[in-house]
């Protein structure tokens, strides 16, 4: 139905018809005062009718040229009007953060007040859930941090921070753990409980050890963060991700069981909608985050 209308012509008659000059239009929009004036030409034969009254120093509509300009104008506003409504209002001093709670919790809070050291400017909204947030469609999500193995086709991927797992306990408790004697065992229900007692296993039998032989953990919790705080309390040992238990372990809450033993675990990604990544909150974000990502890798 649309496929023939000419769409360019029409927009450099509304410009024209508007600005009252082929020389102004052509300012506007970016062409020569020429290219206008063969658009019209060509837009008038098409119709059959003449829309301009050519004057020495500008351009008035016909009766014809007045209809038509009613018309593509209130068209032109109504498409403006419905792109500012569905587009995201981009924030000249905010930025909204998807991510998981645990990683929120744990790692990326603790290190946002070096963030606001360095852009005070800028204000992050952190939004954390469990739910894959689809980029493409919510803009109102300016980054996303995943955790995952997986490939991200169709986003600006940033950078990326690399786990592993091992065991920790409150220092008393790593301290009482002897041979023969299983501990008591701290797990997390994640939405696939699979991968982290698959985890468990596989720590185990690295270590030689039954812990699992028997039964599963003694204590099941839903967030990473809950698990964590429980080793902490002393209630026994977590599997934990390396980065989740970083600034635990560096406060001395939390020490390793066996620390020359680790198992693979996933990755943390920054992910944004192409062209996101130049706007002024969203690109100070992400540079800062590249940075703290490669102090924690390396560290």
């Amino acid at each position: 139905m649309f496929a023939h209308l000419p769409v360019n012509a029409l927009r450099a008659f509304e410009s024209a018809a508007r600005l009252q000059s082929f020389k102004r239009a052509a300012a506007e929009l970016h062409v020569t005062p020429t290219a206008i004036s063969h658009q019209m030409k060509g837009l008038e034969q098409r119709l059959g009718l003449a829309l301009f009254e050519r004057r020495a120093r500008a351009v008035g509509l016909t009766p014809a040229g007045e209809t038509l300009f009613r018309a593509v104008h209130g068209a032109w506003l109504d498409i403006a009007q419905a792109l500012q409504r569905v587009q995201p209002a981009l924030s000249a001093s905010a930025l909204n953060v998807s991510t998981t709670h645990s990683y929120a919790a744990l790692w990326l809070v603790p290190r946002l007040g070096r963030f606001h050291e360095s852009w005070p400017q800028y204000q992050v909204n952190l939004s954390s859930t469990a739910a894959v947030v689809d980029l493409e469609q919510d803009a109102s999500v300016d980054v996303a941090i995943r955790y995952g193995a997986g490939v991200y086709p169709g986003l600006h991927r940033v950078c990326a921070l690399q786990e592993h797992f091992g065991v920790y306990g409150a220092p008393a408790v790593v301290a009482a753990v002897r041979p023969g004697r299983r501990p008591p065992l701290i797990s997390v229900r994640w939405r696939d409980s699979r991968l982290y007692e698959q985890g468990w296993r596989d720590w185990c039998a690295r270590a030689g050890v039954d812990w699992l032989q028997a039964h599963g953990p003694d204590r099941v919790y839903e967030e990473e963060n809950y698990a964590l705080q429980a080793a902490v309390a002393g209630q026994g040992l977590v599997l934990a991700s390396s980065i989740m238990v970083s600034d635990l372990a560096a406060r001395g809450l939390l020490a390793p069981c066996r620390p020359e033993l680790s198992v693979p675990g996933a990755a943390y990604t920054a992910l944004c909608v192409p062209g996101r990544e130049r706007h002024p909150p969203v690109r100070a974000f992400l540079q800062w985050l590249q940075g703290e990502m490669g102090q924690a890798a390396a560290g």
